[in-house]
């Protein structure tokens, strides 16, 4: 097995520096990277305009890392009034270890319809919500919060950027490597590795790798791109990732 890591950085050399070291072949091939997000100035603004009980959802590490730093920046701590949610534990971890305050996230998978059920979500009328996220996504939360009658902002903390290649010189190169598995972790970047390699690679080679991804909406998806072999992880970090490609 010839594993090719599509993630971005820092997530994708992690994952690919663990798998090597248990003795697997693996590749990094990052399609995005992370840029400061257009709405971050405001967030110092949106943060302390929340009141006790409103709610503050951090839906990646990396709006966490981009929305910390532009705290530091403006000389401000996190705020204690509002209850803090994150999409997942490793979210949680890394918001919980910037600010010092309690983080609710869900047990189960790391999506928008799983965080919903937690019970300090399911009575929210009259409350405001903060959503730290980057360029779209996470609808759902939004649109649910304010069917159970929240105020929904979102803010975006950072922007993904396309990474640019040559589709025919990458694709050479992972078909001569032997790539005959890929680990794609967003709808964004399926599509974008789909469009991205030509045609002849992509039904002779592409489309016959088995492909890890991390949600149900993803594997259908990547049916409809064309992808046989799908496989799905149960959970977008690193170590549910590394169990799956065990």
């Amino acid at each position: 097995m010839s594993i090719l890591v599509t993630r971005p950085s820092p997530a994708g050399d992690q994952l690919v520096s663990r798998l090597r070291a248990l003795g697997l072949v693996a590749w990094r091939f990052p399609l995005i990277e992370f840029a400061p997000g257009r709405e971050l100035p405001a967030l110092t603004d949106h943060l302390y305009s929340l009141q006790e009980g409103d709610l503050v959802f951090a839906l990646s590490q990396h709006a966490v890392e981009f929305a910390h730093a532009q705290l530091l920046q403006e000389g401000h701590t996190w705020p204690t009034d509002p209850r803090y949610f994150a999409i997942g534990r490793t979210t949680a971890l890394a918001l919980h270890t910037v600010s010092g305050i309690h983080v609710h996230y869900p047990l189960d998978r790391e999506i928008s319809e799983v965080l919903l059920q937690l019970p300090e979500l399911q009575t929210v009328a009259g409350k405001r919500a903060l959503v730290l996220r980057g360029n779209g996504g996470r609808e759902l939360l939004g649109d649910t919060l304010r069917q159970r009658g929240a105020s929904v902002t979102f803010c975006e903390c950072y922007q993904r950027c396309e990474k640019h290649y040559d589709g025919a010189e990458e694709a050479m190169r992972w078909h001569n490597r032997g790539v005959n598995t890929l680990v794609v972790t967003s709808g964004e970047m399926l599509q974008q590795l789909w469009s991205l390699i030509p045609q002849w690679y992509r039904e002779n080679w592409l489309l016959r790798c088995r492909l890890w991804v991390v949600s149900e909406r993803l594997a259908n998806l990547a049916r409809e791109l064309g992808w046989k072999d799908i496989r799905i992880a149960d959970n977008a970090d690193n170590d549910a990732l590394l169990r799956a490609l065990q």
